[in-house]
């Protein structure tokens, strides 16, 4: 018995930090938007025991990858005695600010909950999905949602409107806990979130990203500071908005314009290796 599990991407396309926890973690306010570039993964059922294989070199096969902690949870959780074999197909960039480890572990805790006959609700996964990491929450519903708290708060909201996705990955990558550790969060700017929420259930497509803005992205140019450069050139090739996603350092694009796309797809590919042009989910 196997099942196969789809595990794409996201963007921020507003992100504000508004305060810190007592827990350490902050409080942030964010519209997030599913991707298509994503992960694909197959589960197989065994008699007991997880094991993990993956196209990718760059990831742990063992216990400290997220979907075999994500499954460990998941066993323990409903005290579940089958196993399972998974193979995971990595196509999102590690450590990119793409959510793609949450993306994972969401669609381990989908495909898991029709794999072992759970019978779970898409709530009740979320849930148990905060206890992996911010994002899974999210990831799990995948679909368009305004978030609140540390990421545990998700309210769907209406499709982004449909459009083109440059995504730029440069070859420095970030750790997120590096972004927040020194962050003043009187000091970073606040975007009209509310209002893009609002565009975005109206269908609005100018209105939305003429909201969108990161406010984590000073701290991160400090660290890597190709995310203007890449911000910049889009701007240039005639993207409505670029913005960094999460806590960097990839860099999205949008457009309504196909020959936009292309052209600046084709402009930054001599500037990075890992350049996207997609669509919006």
């Amino acid at each position: 018995m196997q099942e196969n599990e789809k595990a794409p991407a996201k963007i921020n396309l507003c992100l504000n930090v508004v305060g810190k926890r007592e827990d350490g973690y902050h409080d942030m306010e964010m519209v997030m938007t599913p991707i298509d570039l994503a992960d694909r993964l197959s589960f197989s059922l065994e008699d007991e025991g997880i094991s993990i294989d993956s196209n990718s070199s760059s990831m742990p096969l063992n216990e400290k990858n997220i979907v075999y902690k994500t499954a460990q949870l998941v066993k323990n959780t409903y005290n579940v005695k089958s196993g399972v074999s998974i193979y995971v197909e990595k196509v999102i960039p590690i450590a990119a600010g793409l959510g793609g480890g949450s993306a994972d572990a969401a669609a381990t805790l989908r495909a898991l909950n029709r794999l072992w006959g759970l019978d779970r609700s898409l709530e009740e996964l979320a849930d148990l999905g905060e206890k992996i990491g911010a994002d899974v929450p999210f990831c799990v519903y995948g679909q368009t949602a305004f978030v609140t708290g540390k990421g545990e708060n998700v309210k769907p909201i209406a499709p982004f409107p449909p459009c083109w996705v440059i995504v730029v990955k440069p070859p420095k990558g970030i750790s997120s806990w590096t972004v927040f550790k020194d962050l003043k969060v009187k000091d970073l700017p606040y975007y009209p979130i509310e209002k893009m929420v609002h565009s975005i259930n109206n269908g609005e497509y100018k209105e939305s990203v003429a909201c969108a803005g990161n406010a984590l992205e000073g701290q991160a140019k400090k660290q890597n500071p190709s995310i203007e450069v890449i911000k910049n050139k889009m701007l240039t090739f005639g993207a409505d908005t670029a913005l960094m996603s999460g806590t960097g350092p990839t860099v999205f694009g949008l457009t309504k314009s196909y020959s936009k796309a292309k052209r600046m797809m084709n402009g930054l590919k001599g500037f990075c290796k890992e350049v996207y042009l997609i669509r919006n989910l």
